[in-house]
């Protein structure tokens, strides 16, 4: 890796020229007074994404030297593990994953549930694996688990040698090949404000876009300046759980998916916990009485407002009979095909199933259908939600909600140009959008409409959701990416191809934690 210093003479920052140019040259960012770091290799985000990237490289024989991570965050399950937290999954909670996906492990073997059945030194876990999903409820592992291990894989492939810190704030590709990436340094960690890696490739890893709230939501908040009794579940919110304990109060839950399902959960282990009075209601936009789906052969279960599935798609569509028909298809027709396998739904489970029902019974949990068409303070300072009940074919009454907090549990994603490396890659980079309005890409994971030969830059995650291979943001669909990305980057001549051989000794490597 090489650094090419700056004109002294010049600011060290993007000009309005730099800004407004697709294309860049080395003389421009020179001009510029703007220092190029030379690295073959550039992975932008510094989440999970990147880090399951980088490792299949470094098992591919990709030295540290040759590969650069941007981010602006310290280590890669940091952003995962704050959204997990505030979405009541906090380190001794299981998340919604399967036993064989393991971001630190690209083999999958030994299983999460085989490992905690050797240190727990019980069968149970493995029986739950055997036995599911007729017998048992899907085995997930703990949040805890899953960051430890991932801080030894981290450790093993020498993940911090590889971290550079700060906000990556563009990528333009190269006059000649490659792409320039723009980050902004941390205060003193640089003389110039900006620093621009030169690449051959460039891997864009940056997660979600942005929170998305409901338009009410949202003017209630920006309108009354409250954030304290109207909160997203993606947001840190754990003093609507304390003020509970300390006096009754009613809440009102927005959302049908697993975010939803978690949030109720912890109000009702905390109800049961201390012997709370905490009334809920919970506001289904879409509510599923039973099974449902287009087709017989593709129904999914569901019941008292929820859709119920194991994990966010169908097994197939790791490695089954969907994932190959998946990337098969175009256009309207892939569009078409997440509609009918997609949509909001949450693990069943027989736990919060059972409370469920105990506070139906006693009148403690009160479920609506509907639509809310405004919200205002009410004397007694609690919120009140104007509920428009039934749906739009069939309406009902308007009911006013009074609620002492509510909680939206509706959706994570904003639109991908929310995000401005994002919108930037849309505007100067020749970067398109899929049939879902994500970024577009090729069954490599290559981003259409960006290549700089003999460059290549490539997407994962997330905000590529709509193209060949649906389940993207997932442990296990982060690691079928980085796996597509590494056989590519192969037959392009950077690292090798992760054959029979190799494999086995890299597993041992692994098995044996031998730093790489």
């Amino acid at each position: 890796m090489a650094v090419t210093p700056p004109d002294a003479s010049r600011a060290g920052d993007l000009t309005d020229a730099l800004v407004a140019t697709d294309w860049w040259n080395d003389q421009m960012l020179h001009e510029a007074g703007i220092p190029v770091v030379d690295v073959p290799f550039v992975s932008i985000g510094g989440g999970i994404g990147s880090f399951v990237t980088v490792d299949y490289l470094r098992i591919a024989g990709v030295p540290t030297q040759n590969m650069r991570v941007l981010s602006n965050i310290d280590h890669p399950w940091q952003t995962y593990e704050y959204l997990t937290r505030v979405s009541q999954i906090p380190r001794p909670e299981r998340i919604r994953s399967d036993s064989a996906s393991r971001p630190d492990n690209i083999w999958g073997f030994p299983s999460y549930a085989i490992e905690e059945a050797w240190r727990e030194k019980s069968l149970k876990s493995a029986v739950q694996v055997l036995l599911e999903p007729m017998w048992r409820d899907f085995y997930t592992p703990r949040a805890g688990m899953v960051f430890g291990h991932l801080e030894r894989e981290a450790r093993r492939i020498r993940y911090w040698d590889m971290l550079v810190k700060g906000q990556v704030r563009m990528i333009r590709r190269r006059q000649g090949g490659g792409y320039f990436t723009v980050l902004t340094p941390p205060p003193g960690a640089s003389a110039t404000k900006r620093v621009a890696f030169r690449s051959q490739f460039v891997h864009v890893a940056i997660g979600y876009p942005g929170l998305k709230y409901l338009p009410d939501l949202q003017d209630f908040r920006t309108r009354m300046q409250d954030f304290h009794h109207v909160v997203s579940a993606y947001e840190d919110h754990e003093h609507v759980y304390n003020q509970l304990r300390t006096r009754p109060g009613t809440v009102l839950i927005r959302g049908g998916g697993i975010v939803a399902s978690r949030v109720l959960q912890r109000l009702m282990d905390d109800r049961a916990k201390y012997g709370l009075q905490t009334r809920i209601v919970h506001l289904f936009r879409t509510f599923v009485a039973g099974s449902h789906g287009k087709n017989a052969w593709n129904r999914r279960k569901g019941g008292n407002g929820f859709a119920y599935q194991g994990f966010n798609y169908p097994k197939s569509v790791w490695g089954g009979q969907l994932k190959s028909r998946m990337r098969r298809l175009e256009g309207q027709q892939r569009a078409t095909a997440y509609d009918e396998m997609g949509g909001t739904n949450t693990p069943w489970r027989r736990s919060w199933q059972a409370q469920m029902d105990e506070g139906r019974r006693l009148g403690w949990y009160q479920v609506l259908q509907g639509t809310v068409a405004g919200m205002s303070f009410a004397p007694d300072g609690r919120i009140v939600s104007s509920v428009r009940t039934g749906t739009g074919n069939a309406p009902g009454q308007t009911l006013d909600v009074a609620a002492d907090f509510v909680i939206d549990c509706t959706g994570l994603e904003a639109d991908i140009a929310e995000h401005r490396v994002l919108a930037d890659l849309l505007e100067h980079s020749g970067a398109g959008r899929n049939p879902k309005g994500r970024l577009d890409v090729e069954r490599t994971f290559e981003l259409r409409g960006t290549a700089s030969a003999p460059g290549a830059m490539y997407a994962s995650g997330s905000p590529t959701l709509g193209g060949y291979f649906p389940g993207v943001d997932t442990f296990l669909g982060l690691q079928v990416a980085a796996q597509e990305i590494t056989d590519d980057l192969a037959r392009r001549g950077f690292g090798r191809r992760i054959g029979p051989a190799r494999s086995v000794s890299q597993w041992l490597k692994w098995a044996r934690n031998v730093q790489i």
